[in-house]
């Protein structure tokens, strides 16, 4: 949820009577008419309340109609309480009295869609691209020609997500006040520089190195583009953007596979394994996009003019249309400058809001069920007998199955409005799963092992849900860029776990570790009923607390508060 829209509020004459409140505390005004007819333009019609039903037609829109939704900012008080400040970036372009049609938001939309959107998931492409073709080396004998064992592998990844998590927060903060515009391709530069030095490998001590320095130069990355594409899309375009952007992540195993296919045959040219040549073309394909991006990612919506790009992407009514429509869906975005950098005071205020932990413990254990048969997929199919470009080719099918679980738990997320049941889907999905694999001995067939593991490596990618829940219930710009950091952090603490899951003294059916999995699959199952019953608990103690006030007592409150974020009385949280 975001922030209640004002009652209609009354300066001529009487109090009005109370509205009710639902369940998440959304006030039902006509805010359009709060002034008196005529005081100010027309505002569209509200989208109908509560999820969409997929099972209903829904009635096709006058794209010529007003797409002007209610806001805070169709009264005074709320005008005045939430008008965005000079310092903000896009202020020239705030117009309380912007009105548009739905033709020219789709229109808008849609070219933000193509100019940002598209360039973000082929920058994630390239970030997935050289931290996931570890997967594709092993299969030419990675581990083998550096004379090294699973455990080493293991402790690699442990490395690479320690200093990933370790730079998430460092790398928020610099990019905070450099812009995300400036160090998302430095970052990208950076990293491809080290991706492209694996090619010289020499052993254990070369590859933990590696593994940790493009950790550490890819942590906050993510959060990055997230604060980034927030910039241009409200909280309801947010989570289906995300779960495109992370479909890029999917794209490159398929991708990663075939070129890894082709690549990898490269194996005794020069005397060289495959592999190497694997690292240093793919490391060169990132240092490309790196370079391209310093030119192909504006500050912001109003900031897309350069030397280079004298006219813009966007012209002043376009413009107008972006900045409005985002900040009359979430007036907390004008918060900060895009430039504006964040006191450790700040970090320590949203470190110690105790209304986001339930999201972060979430994150560190959601993906923990799934993660181990995800990162051994490639050595469990060589283990069954598969050779190099079989292994490479199998590994397709469950990425297919992880894109379509994707968008379906992404899109579910909006038709039910309900972010806990659409993120315990992964751990229903996965249970019996791995009860399954947990049964099976060294007499199975290969092809079952490999169908039931390739159903569990499909399972519903529920992150960009939970990432988009984060930003939404932070409500400020910066909460929500220490809050995506944190995280983030706890995601990659809970790659650690994982990594560490499956043991060489425990291969090949890993049954110790299976069962570690269906014990921590129960407990998410609990974890994520208790964070629905947490958030609904918060919400109904605030609708007692608002209904409570009077008219009066509301209006003062809303003038003089100086609770900030999600502290606010008039905000709801998204469960």
């Amino acid at each position: 949820m975001s922030t209640l829209l004002p009652e209609k509020l009354s300066y001529e004459g009487g109090l009005p009577s109370d509205a009710s409140i639902e369940e998440k505390g959304d006030i039902k005004s006509e805010i359009g008419s709060i002034n008196g007819p005529g005081s100010a333009p027309p505002l569209g019609e509200a989208p109908a309340e509560g999820g969409r039903r997929f099972w209903r037609k829904q009635p096709r829109a006058d794209l010529d109609a007003i797409a002007t939704q209610p806001s805070v900012f169709d009264n005074p008080i709320g005008l005045e309480a939430y008008r965005p400040p000079p310092a903000y970036e896009n202020a020239h372009r705030f117009d309380p009295n912007a009105r548009w049609t739905w033709r020219e938001e789709k229109a808008v939309v849609r070219k933000i869609d193509l100019r940002i959107a598209i360039w973000a998931c082929l920058m994630f492409f390239s970030l997935d691209m050289d931290r996931q073709n570890i997967n594709q080396a092993n299969t030419d004998n990675f581990l083998q020609d550096l004379g090294m064992t699973t455990n080493d592998y293991n402790l690699g990844n442990t490395l690479f997500r320690l200093s990933f998590l370790i730079a998430e927060l460092p790398s928020q903060l610099v990019s905070k006040r450099v812009g995300p515009d400036v160090w998302i391709p430095t970052q990208m530069c950076l990293w491809s520089v080290v991706a492209i030095s694996q090619f010289w490998l020499s052993g254990r001590k070369s590859f933990l190195a590696t593994r940790f320095l493009l950790g550490f130069l890819q942590g906050g990355f993510i959060p990055d583009v997230v604060l980034y594409l927030s910039y241009f899309y409200t909280k309801k375009e947010l989570p289906i953007r995300l779960a495109y952007f992370w479909i890029s992540n999917y794209l490159d195993h398929i991708v990663g596979a075939f070129l890894a296919t082709g690549i990898l045959k490269l194996r005794g040219a020069s005397g060289r394994p495959g592999w190497r040549y694997l690292f240093l073309i793919e490391g060169g394909l990132t240092l490309a996009v790196g370079l391209a991006s310093y030119f192909l990612m504006p500050p912001g919506p109003t900031q897309t003019k350069a030397w280079y790009r004298p006219k813009g992407w966007f012209t002043e009514r376009e413009e107008i249309i972006m900045v409005n429509r985002v900040l009359r869906d979430d007036p907390s975005k004008s918060d900060m400058h895009n430039r504006q950098g964040l006191s450790p005071k700040m970090i320590w205020y949203a470190l110690r809001d105790w209304k986001m932990w339930p999201l972060y413990i979430l994150g560190l254990v959601h993906m923990i069920p799934t993660g181990p048969p995800q990162n051994y997929l490639t050595l469990s199919l060589r283990n069954l007998g598969f050779n190099t470009t079989e292994s490479n080719l199998l590994s397709i099918p469950s990425t297919v199955i992880g894109m379509i679980t994707l968008l379906t738990a992404a899109y579910l997320s909006e038709i039910i409005d309900s972010r806990v049941a659409s993120t315990i889907i992964l751990q229903l999905w996965a249970l019996p799963l791995l009860i399954a694999l947990y049964t099976f001995n060294k007499q199975t067939s290969q092809w079952v092992y490999y169908a039931v593991v390739t159903l569990i490596t499909g399972f519903p990618y529920i992150h960009p849900i939970q990432v988009a829940w984060t930003s939404r219930n932070s409500y400020s710009v910066r909460m929500r860029t220490i809050s995506a950091s944190v995280y983030n952090m706890f995601v990659q603490a809970g790659a650690i776990i994982y990594a560490n899951i499956y043991r060489a003294d425990d291969k090949p059916l890993y049954k110790r570790g299976n069962r570690d999995l269906i014990g921590i699959c129960c407990m998410n199952i609990t974890l994520y009923i208790g964070t629905f019953f947490f958030y609904r608990y918060l919400n109904k103690r605030r609708d007692r607390i608002w209904n409570s006030w009077s008219e009066k007592e509301r209006t003062t409150y809303l003038e003089t508060t100086k609770d900030e974020g999600n502290k606010r009385m008039d905000f709801r949280f998204a469960y």
